[in-house]
């Protein structure tokens, strides 16, 4: 990699680093090619991205953003997970790591906050923004139903009198 790919991928990283409200490291040794095309496709389907990364770059694209505490985890073969909302890399990433131990969470941040493995694991446990949403539109939608319900049931109860 020459020096003028070394600064484009560094800009590429700052700018991820800065538009990105979560962020999880975790190591992927052993992974084959085609495990690491399953995790990319698991976390674009829930709107993350993924990368692999060259730590001392990372590290140097770091510097400045809110993610800088996360600069020691960049050792060995290291990739990140990168997304706007707080649960959906964190979800993919459990949910691989537990079917292919290949696949260690390290850690990660969210906002200005650094988390560890145990509160990127509780934030998996959470349901995702679009099933709160399901579940809200199901809420709003249930009294209306319901509502037709009683007013077909004493419509036909008028028309049978």
């Amino acid at each position: 990699m020459n020096r003028e790919e070394k600064a484009q991928l560094l800009a590429e990283l700052q700018d991820l680093f800065n538009n990105s409200e979560t962020v999880i490291i975790s190591h992927y040794k052993g992974l084959t090619v085609a495990e690491v095309s399953e995790l990319r496709d698991n976390i674009r389907k829930v709107g993350a991205g993924f990368r692999v990364t060259k730590n001392r770059i990372t590290r140097l694209a770091l510097k400045g953003t809110k993610f800088e505490a996360l600069a020691d985890l960049f050792t060995g073969p290291t990739a990140i997970a990168f997304a706007n909302d707080p649960i959906s890399a964190c979800k993919v990433c459990v949910e691989f790591a537990k079917t292919n131990e290949k696949l260690v969470v390290l850690g990660g941040a969210m906002g200005t906050g650094v988390l560890s493995l145990d509160e990127i694991k509780r934030l998996a446990s959470l349901p995702s923004m679009d099933e709160l949403r399901a579940k809200i539109i199901g809420l709003l939608q249930a009294p209306g139903a319901q509502l037709a319900r009683v007013t077909k049931a004493y419509s036909e109860k008028g028309e049978a009198a």
